[in-house]
C-alpha cells in the first residue's frame, strides 16, 4: 500500500517516539560483510510432470573469509517440497542454464571443465555422475534447447577461432579495429545419445543471434537476432525471426518497433508471447503482446497501462501467467489464449521478478524488504516458499521500509521507497542517502534493495533513512510517463529528486543538511548533477559510472542510437551549448558538496573518461572541494568481482560517514584504503 506525505506527516510523532526503543538484545544492525555473503537464487526450471524444479543458488565469493576473489557462481540443486532440497554437484562447480530433458530423466546445464569449451552436460534427476551431451569444439556453447523428442539439442555457440589472427597476436600483432572485427553466433543441431556428437549439423541463421527457442513440433526456430553485435543493435535493431531449422529459411520477421525483450512459445506452437517496446521512442521492453506464429503479426495486450510485464510463462493448459510490475509492487496476471485477461493474484509483500511452469506447477522467485531472491510456488492465490537462504538474516534488525506518494512542484504524483533508520527517526530528521536508479528506464520495487551499491538496510543499520525515487522516466507506471524524461535532461527528471528530498523534510524524515545522493550509470549522472549544479541540496554524492558531460559521452559510448531514440531526442550538433548546459561539468563552479567518484576502468556504455572530466574539472576549479576517483581495473558498467564490490561497499559507506552523518562538508577525506575485514582481520592503509 502507498502512503501518502499527508498520511506521513500524520505518522510524524510515531516515528519520532519510536526512536528511543530499544533494540532487541540478539539483533544487530546489517554490514558491508554481510553484503558480501549474500545468496539467492540464480535460474530455475520445473520438471515436465512438475513434481521437482531445479535451480541454481548464485553467490559471491566470501572475500571477507578469505575466500579466493571471484565473480558469481551458481550451484545447482533440487526442490521437490518447501525445504526438501538436494545438491546435485560438487560446490566448486558452477553452472548456468539449467533445465529438463523432455522426458524429465535429466538435468542439463551448462558448464565449462577446464581447459575445455563451454558445453551442455547432464545429470540424471535420481542420481548419478554427469556427464557431457553435447558440445561444439572449437567454440563456448552459449544458450541450447531440447527437442521435443528429446533426441537433439539446438546449440547457440560463439564464433569459430581466426586460426590466421592468433598467429598475427602470437607475433605480437594485437592491434583491435573499432567495431569493425566483431564476428557472429553459430547455431548447431546435435545428436544426444551414449557418446557425444563430434560433428554437430550446421543451421544458418541471419544476423547475429543472442537468443532462441524451439516449437513444440521441434521444425521453427524462434531466433531472437539482430543485424551485428553491437550493443546499440541489440536495443535498436533486435528483432524476432521465425527460421525453419531444417532449412535456415527465414519464414518470417516480426516487425517490432524498438526494444525486444522476453519470448515465449505457445504449447501449441501457434503464439508467441513477446515482452517489447511500443514504438522506438519507447523506452523500455514493458508491454507484453501476442504474436501470431503464422504470419508474425502482433498485438500488444498492456499498452497503456500504468504497468511493466516483467516475465511470462505459458502454461500447459494454454493460458498465459504474467509477473506484472505496477508501481512499487507487483502481481501475477493469467491471460486467456485470445488475449482477455483471466484472473490476477495479489502478490503482497513479494516482489516477483521470474517465472517458470511446467505440469500443474507454477513456479516464481521472489524478494520481499527482508530476503533477496526465493523460489516460491503458486497454489491457487497463494504464494509457498520453497527455499531460505541465509538464514542469519534473523539475526539482523531492519529499518522499517514502506511505499510513499508524494508531489513534485508541477503537482505530478511520484512514488518512491523509504527505509527508515534502525531505531526510527530521531527529532530533526536522520541523515538521509538519496538512491538513484540508473536507466532511466527501470524502477526499484518495495522487495530487497540492499547491494554493493545501494545503502539499503546497510545504510538504515548506521542511522541513515535511504529513499529510492521512481522519478520521470521510470518503468512500472506506464509509457507515457517513462517518456516524460525524453528531451529534458536534467529537467523534471531530477527536480524529483528534490522534490522528494523536500517532501522527506516536511514530513520530519529528513534532515535538510544531511541529504546525500548516489546511483550508478544514469543515477551516477543525477548523483553528479546534484554535487554540482544542485550543490546546495546535497552534503555529500558517491557517483558511479556516471555521466558528466553530454557532449563528449556520445562521442565515447557503445549506444549512441539508443540514446538519441529515447533519452536526447536530438543530436548534440543540433544544440552544442544545451547538450554542455546539462552537463556536470558545465557546473563546477557550484561544486561544493564531497563527492566519491568510482568507476570500472573498462566500462564501454559510460566511458572512465567521463569520471576523469569531473574529477580534474573539480581539481582545478574547485581545489578546496573534497574529490576523489577510484578505478577498477577489468571491471566494466557495473562490477561483477568479490574484492571490487566490497571495496565499493565499504568506500561509499566510508565517504558518507566522514561528509554526510556529520553535516561538515569540510572534514579532511578519510584514508585512500578503507579498513576491510579480510578473514577476520582488519585491514588499512
Amino acid at each position: 500500500m502507498s502512503t501518502t506525505l499527508s498520511a506521513t506527516l500524520r505518522l510524524g510523532a510515531t516515528l519520532l517516539a519510536t526512536a528511543a526503543l530499544a533494540l532487541p538484545l540478539h539483533a544487530r544492525p546489517m554490514t558491508a560483510e554481510d553484503v558480501a555473503r549474500l545468496e539467492s537464487v540464480g535460474t530455475m526450471a520445473v520438471s515436465p510432470d512438475g513434481r521437482s524444479i531445479a535451480f541454481t543458488t548464485t553467490r559471491l565469493p566470501n572475500v571477507t573469509t578469505g575466500e579466493k576473489d571471484g565473480t558469481p557462481a551458481q550451484q545447482l540443486k533440487l526442490a521437490t517440497a518447501p525445504d526438501a532440497i538436494r545438491t546435485f554437484l560438487p560446490q566448486d562447480m558452477s553452472v548456468a542454464a539449467i533445465d529438463f530433458s523432455p522426458d524429465g530423466r535429466t538435468i542439463s546445464f551448462l558448464w565449462k571443465k577446464g581447459d575445455e569449451k563451454r558445453a551442455v552436460w547432464g545429470i540424471p534427476t535420481d542420481g548419478g555422475a554427469y556427464r557431457k551431451l553435447a558440445a561444439v569444439g572449437d567454440a563456448d556453447v552459449r544458450s541450447y534447447a531440447w527437442a521435443p523428442d528429446g533426441s537433439r539439442v539446438f546449440l547457440l555457440a560463439g564464433p569459430a577461432e581466426d586460426s590466421a589472427r592468433r598467429a598475427e597476436a602470437d607475433k605480437g600483432f594485437t592491434a583491435i579495429v573499432y567495431e569493425e572485427e566483431a564476428r557472429l553466433n553459430r547455431m548447431f543441431s546435435a545428436r544426444v545419445g551414449d557418446t557425444v556428437d563430434a560433428q554437430p549439423t550446421p543451421i544458418t541463421v541471419p544476423g547475429y543471434v543472442s537468443a532462441f527457442k524451439v516449437t513444440p513440433d521441434g521444425r521453427t526456430g524462434i531466433i531472437d537476432s539482430a543485424p551485428t553485435p553491437s550493443v546499440d543493435d541489440s536495443f535498436v535493431a533486435k528483432r524476432v525471426h521465425i527460421v525453419d531449422l531444417a532449412t535456415g529459411e527465414v519464414l518470417r520477421v516480426v516487425e517490432t518497433p524498438g526494444k525486444l525483450g522476453d519470448v515465449e512459445v505457445s504449447p501449441d506452437g501457434r503464439t508467441l508471447s513477446m515482452i517489447a517496446a511500443v514504438d522506438v521512442n519507447d523506452p523500455a521492453d514493458t508491454t507484453l503482446h501476442l504474436v501470431d506464429v503464422a504470419t508474425g503479426q502482433f498485438r500488444a495486450l498492456n499498452a497503456g497501462a500504468p504497468e511493466a510485464a516483467i516475465d511470462a510463462h505459458w502454461l500447459p493448459d494454454g493460458r498465459l501467467a504474467a509477473i506484472i510490475h505496477r508501481g512499487a509492487q507487483s502481481l501475477l496476471r493469467y491471460y486467456r489464449p485470445n488475449g482477455t485477461v483471466a484472473g490476477e493474484v495479489d502478490a503482497g509483500d513479494l516482489i516477483l521478478t521470474d517465472i517458470k511452469a511446467n505440469g500443474r506447477t507454477l513456479a516464481v522467485e521472489a524478494t520481499t524488504p527482508t530476503h533477496p531472491g526465493e523460489l516460491f510456488v503458486v497454489n491457487g492465490n497463494r504464494f509457498t516458499r520453497w527455499t531460505a537462504h541465509n538464514p542469519w538474516l534473523s539475526e539482523i534488525t531492519f529499518g522499517r521500509q514502506r511505499v510513499i506518494t508524494y508531489a513534485a512542484r508541477d503537482g505530478q504524483q511520484i512514488e518512491g521507497i523509504l527505509i527508515e533508520p534502525v531505531g526510527g527517526v530521531p527529532a530533526g530528521g536522520a541523515p538521509t542517502i538519496m538512491t538513484i536508479h540508473g536507466g532511466p528506464e527501470a524502477h526499484d520495487s518495495n522487495g530487497w534493495l540492499t547491494g554493493y551499491s545501494s545503502p539499503g538496510q546497510v545504510g538504515a543499520g548506521a542511522g541513515y533513512a535511504v529513499f529510492y525515487p521512481n522519478y520521470r522516466g521510470s518503468t512500472a507506471y506506464g509509457t507515457a510517463f517513462s517518456k516524460e524524461h525524453q528531451g529534458d535532461y536534467a529537467g523534471k527528471e531530477f527536480d524529483d529528486i528534490v522534490d522528494g528530498k523536500r517532501a522527506l523534510v516536511a514530513a520530519g524524515v529528513t534532515d535538510p543538511n544531511r541529504t546525500g545522493i548516489t546511483g550508478g550509470s544514469y543515477g551516477g549522472y543525477a548523483s553528479a548533477w546534484g554535487a554540482t549544479a544542485q550543490s546546495e541540496e546535497f552534503a555529500a554524492s558517491v557517483m558511479f559510472v556516471g555521466i558528466s558531460n553530454q557532449v563528449s559521452k556520445f562521442g565515447t559510448t557503445d549506444i549512441p542510437m539508443e540514446m538519441y531514440n529515447v533519452h536526447a531526442r536530438k543530436w548534440p550538433w543540433e544544440n552544442w551549448m544545451g547538450m554542455l548546459e546539462v552537463s556536470p561539468v558545465y557546473h563546477v563552479d557550484k561544486a561544493e558538496t564531497p563527492i566519491l567518484i568510482m568507476h570500472g576502468a573498462e566500462d564501454t556504455r559510460v566511458a572512465p573518461s567521463q569520471s576523469y572530466e569531473l574529477y580534474r574539472n573539480i581539481k582545478v576549479r574547485k581545489p578546496e572541494t573534497p574529490v576523489r576517483l577510484v578505478l577498477y581495473p577489468g571491471e566494466g558498467h557495473g562490477l561483477v568481482r568479490a574484492a571490487a564490490r566490497y571495496d565499493y561497499n565499504t568506500r561509499m559507506m566510508q565517504w558518507f560517514d566522514t561528509y554526510l552523518k556529520t553535516g561538515n562538508r569540510s572534514a579532511p577525506m578519510p584514508a585512500p584504503r578503507p579498513a576491510l575485514n579480510l578473514a577476520g582481520a582488519a585491514v588499512a592503509e
